[in-house]
């Protein structure tokens, strides 16, 4: 998450305005999601791929390590849609029988898991796109201009910061447990981690509650204000997101 919002304040799109690149993710997530077919989705995830790397400058080893992180849950998601359990063997396309039980996949099946594999990716990396190019207080100024509740938009900025907080206090006390040999073994490991767990909560309570005595301090009343750069409008690159977004809901249309 540290890197991720480093990456946010210093990549090559950093001065690109929030609102272009909002647009540019969204949509294209939502024509991902919709897709009919897998080949938009695998030209959404090379389209973010080379947005990310290319343009924005991110090392791909980052981005790749970002990918690796959701694909383990989609690929558990995936494999209880493609495969089956039946006591019929009938119309599986590939299958094993072991002791009257017949474990295997159906085409029809294989071909859903492998379209919901690829379009969850390509809506992923839409996000990654959008987390990595733009700072939280951005992402913040564009929901307060599309009227989204104040309530929803203090949370996110209050969770967002608690999961930096969070981390960190996780890091300092593991820090604190090696240094101490906490995890020379097994039995050591299971009671450092269990310790760690209980002293985290009480912990990120209290910082919890210095941040808002800090905020109180500096006037807070219910409201949280975020200063932001003003970024010019480009008409480029709203024809750019056009040029992009048209031939993939085309492909969409052809394809139902």
């Amino acid at each position: 998450m540290i890197s991720i919002d480093c990456y946010a304040y210093s990549n090559n799109l950093k001065t690109v305005h929030p609102v272009e690149k909002s647009l540019f993710a969204m949509i294209t997530m939502v024509v991902c999601l919709t897709s009919p077919t897998v080949i938009t989705p695998l030209i959404v995830l090379a389209l973010m791929t080379g947005g990310i790397v290319c343009k924005a400058g991110i090392p791909p080893r980052v981005f790749v390590k970002l990918m690796l992180v959701p694909l383990s849950f989609l690929l558990i998601s995936v494999l209880t849609i493609a495969f089956s359990i039946s006591t019929n063997p009938s119309g599986f396309w590939l299958a094993q029988t072991i002791n009257s039980v017949t474990v295997g996949t159906r085409y029809p099946d294989l071909i859903t898991a492998v379209h919901l594999f690829l379009r969850s990716l390509g809506a992923v990396s839409c996000l990654y796109f959008l987390a990595l190019t733009t700072p939280m207080t951005e992402i913040i100024t564009v929901l307060n201009k599309m009227k989204v509740p104040v309530i929803i938009t203090e949370l996110m900025v209050l969770i967002y910061r608690f999961i930096f907080v969070f981390m960190d206090t996780a890091t300092t006390i593991r820090r604190a447990q090696f240094s101490r040999s906490g995890y020379v073994s097994m039995k050591g490991s299971y009671r450092s981690l269990s310790r760690l767990f209980s002293a985290l909560l009480g912990k990120v309570f209290v910082k919890s509650q210095e941040l808002y005595n800090s905020m109180a301090a500096r006037c807070y009343t219910g409201e949280i204000k975020v200063l932001t750069k003003k970024r010019p409008v480009s008409l480029r690159n709203y024809l750019i997101i056009t040029g992009f977004e048209i031939p993939l809901i085309l492909l969409n249309l052809l394809w139902r």
